[in-house]
């Protein structure tokens, strides 16, 4: 699936060395009734990387990724963010703090063109008020054109020029994926979650995804913490690995380390637990 240029890319990639952590989980446990989706889990993610979180199905990988924006609340432990503890926040908060996300499940507006539906994500930096905004006037409409054009460059980052003014429900399910990749770019994140960005996409749309995702990481410096189940993916652009099963972390360290690891193979030779 890859070529000689990401090949190139993945190398280098996994030779860097990141020492500022951005983020940290500390022991973190999640309930659901009689349920634990998570049982005391820690790792951190450091400014510049891509970590990546893997686990057979069932093991609590989104369920991580909402408690980190914010969506789900832990019952134990505590989310360190940009040096400070923080405390429990809604999910629009966690967008205007710097982080970002994609979902499992497409979450656009279907009936929205590609250029509205990655507008929506200029949302968290828009200062004037709705009555401004509705107004279209102004201040209002200058402010709209300086969000514009972030989008638009955005737009010319992913290919999609084509596109933008198509209705994304009219679009196949991988320039779906790739828009809803720019809606979570234009809220220029410091960190950006990935929901298994690749689910559903043939091979030549794998290898597109992954160019944009490690060219996210490199030119605009974005850390990005993913879940992805391809294998082949998760060691080629990963720089480290966290390992999660049945909602316990059970390895954490370069993709090298984890691919020799016996318990992840074990996890990953057993019986999936959805």
């Amino acid at each position: 699936m890859t070529t000689m240029v990401e090949e190139t890319q993945t190398s280098a990639a996994q030779a860097r060395v990141f020492n500022e952590t951005l983020l940290s989980v500390d022991d973190i446990s999640l309930s659901f009734g009689g349920v634990k989706a998570l049982d005391s889990v820690s790792f951190d993610i450091r400014k510049g990387e891509v970590r990546a979180i893997i686990g057979p199905n069932g093991a609590g990988k989104s369920s991580m990724l909402n408690v980190i924006n914010g969506f789900y609340h832990p019952n134990e432990g505590s989310i360190t963010y940009k040096g400070t503890k923080r405390p429990e926040m809604r999910p629009d908060q966690s967008a205007q703090s710097g982080i970002a996300r994609t979902f499992q499940n497409i979450a656009l507006f279907r009936g929205m063109t590609t250029l509205d539906n990655i507008m929506t994500g200029r949302n968290t930096k828009m200062h004037r008020n709705f009555l401004w905004q509705a107004l279209h006037w102004g201040p209002a409409k200058a402010e709209e054109l300086e969000h514009r054009t972030i989008v638009e460059n955005v737009i010319d980052f992913l290919e999609i020029q084509a596109i933008r003014k198509t209705p994304v429900g009219r679009l196949p399910y991988g320039l779906q994926k790739r828009v809803e990749l720019g809606r979570a770019l234009a809220a220029e994140p410091d960190l950006l979650l990935l929901d298994e960005p690749m689910a559903g996409m043939n091979s030549e749309e794998k290898e597109d995804m992954c160019r944009f995702i490690l060219d996210v990481n490199d030119e605009f410096g974005t850390t990005i913490a993913l879940i992805e189940h391809d294998m082949s993916v998760v060691m080629d652009i990963s720089d480290r690995v966290v390992v999660l099963d049945y909602g316990r972390k059970i390895a954490d360290g370069t993709p090298d380390e984890v691919r020799s690891n016996q318990g992840v193979i074990d996890a990953y030779l057993g019986v999936s637990h959805d």
